[in-house]
Parts: structure tokens; sequence; C-alpha cells
């Protein structure tokens, strides 16, 4: 197909995709909707639920890409538990990337995976199945509003946090802006703060979420969940820059689809 073809099929793919997102955005639920609390929290959030008590299981999601052949990838699914952060179940896909990367529209490509690995583990390990989910990736910290935390919770049906490493450019927000923000001196004992657009509209949050960490993480809400909350979530989960649920995703996809492909030589 000639390139002009291929900018037509795009175009139209984009105006598809942007479409579903506007129906799935629709069912976005930005409050807290879970009966749990984190283990180190006061119980103040046990009042919504009383049956709900403290989460237990908190699972994060990665895909790692073969740099040799990015259209290799692996998926991995972990699963904490809450109390020693330590992981208790795992799951993982290697797959062939069929859907081309579109700036935007990233959940297109990965979710279906993702969602893959929560359907396996619902018949693997239902007992072990997590009650909120990280995401290494953003949620309304995103150009429509509707990144991959996002699109996960809603088809998952579960309280979802996003965490990026780099900062989405939207409403005027600022790499180097935020990073200075965060060094000055009145915030100087801030761990984080909060990214307004020119909007006025809180897209996030950026978090020095370790001692002596120069670079931020982007905290921003996926679904089901209030930015406070994701903000205590996340603090709670960090021994490193990247909290543990992601972080442990991303070191296992990396490792797995290294012995898969000893395996298949």
């Amino acid at each position: 197909m000639d390139k002009e073809g291929d900018g037509s099929d795009t175009a139209l793919q984009k105006q598809e995709w942007a479409r579903t997102q506007d129906v799935l955005k629709s069912r976005l639920i930005l409050q807290d909707d879970f009966g749990w609390s984190l283990p180190s929290m006061s119980s103040d959030s046990d009042q919504s639920d009383p049956t709900g008590g403290k989460l237990k299981y908190i699972g994060g999601v990665d895909i790692s890409f073969l740099k040799e052949g990015p259209s290799t990838a692996c998926a991995a699914l972990v699963v904490l538990n809450a109390q020693t952060l330590e992981i208790v179940h795992e799951e993982f896909d290697v797959v062939r990337m069929q859907v081309p990367y579109i700036p935007g529209f990233l959940a297109f490509r990965e979710a279906p995976i993702l969602l893959g690995l929560l359907e396996k583990m619902k018949t693997n390990a239902q007992h072990l199945y997590p009650q909120l989910l990280m995401v290494d990736g953003n949620g309304l910290l995103h150009p429509r509003g509707f990144g991959l935390a996002c699109h996960l919770g809603v088809l998952a049906d579960l309280p979802t946090i996003g965490v990026g490493k780099n900062l989405h450019h939207v409403d005027g927000l600022n790499q180097s802006e935020v990073r200075r923000q965060l060094e000055a001196k009145e915030n100087c004992n801030k761990e984080y703060i909060l990214l307004t657009g020119q909007s006025g509209a809180t897209w996030g949050a950026a978090m020095r979420s370790c001692p002596g960490s120069s670079k931020p993480i982007y905290i921003s809400v996926g679904h089901r969940i209030l930015l406070d909350s994701a903000i205590g979530v996340v603090k709670y989960c960090c021994k490193y820059r990247v909290p543990e649920p992601t972080r442990q995703a991303d070191i296992r996809s990396k490792v797995y689809l290294q012995q898969h492909l000893r395996l298949q030589q």
C-alpha cells in the first residue's frame, strides 16, 4: 500500500480508537470505590465498608520488549502480598505485537494482552486475584485524559493507578519545570507536588519516591480511586524509585523473555 493509503488508514484507526476511548471514558469512576485500606494506613477507610478490612493483594503489570526485535514482547502480571510486599503469584505471556504503537493510543496495543493475564489468573489463582492494579503507564495524565491505567481499570473493573517514569506534556505541564518545583526551597521537604495544568485541572502528582532520587515518578488516577489514595498506595509500595508492583513486573518480564528465547535456541 502507498504512503498516502497508510496515512489514511492510520487516521481512520485513530478516529475509531478515539471513539472507543470516549465510550470507555464515560464509565470512569474517579472516587474511592473499594472497601479496603492499606495495612499501614489508618482504619478510617474501612468505615466505607465494614466488611472490607485491609488490602491483601496488589497487582503490577508491565510489558518488556526484545531490543533486537521490538515486536516480540513479554507481558507480566505479578501479585504482591500487601502486608509484606513479597510476590505471591506471577503470570507471563510472550507475544508478537500485532497492533502498531500510535501515540495517545498505547492501550490498544497493550491492554488486550494484560487483560488476558488477568483472565488467566482467574483460572489459575482466583484466591490471589489483585484488589488493586498498578500499571507501568499513565491514567488521567494523558493527552486524551484516558491512558493505559484508565483503559485497563474500566475493562477489568479494578481500582487502578498509573505510574509513569516520564511526563506527558499535556495542558502546559513541563518536565523541567516540575523538577524545578520539586527542588524549590519551599518544597524541599515535600515528597510530591500536584500536577496542575494551565487549565487549572489536576492531572496527577510528581513524587520523589525515595531519598536521593533525582527523577520523580508520575502518579495518576486510573479508575475507582482518588488521587490522594493513589499517592498513599504508591508511597507505601516504594522501596526504590519505582513502586514494587511495577518494578517487579518489569524485572521479571525481562528475565522471563530472555529465558524463553534461550529455550527456543
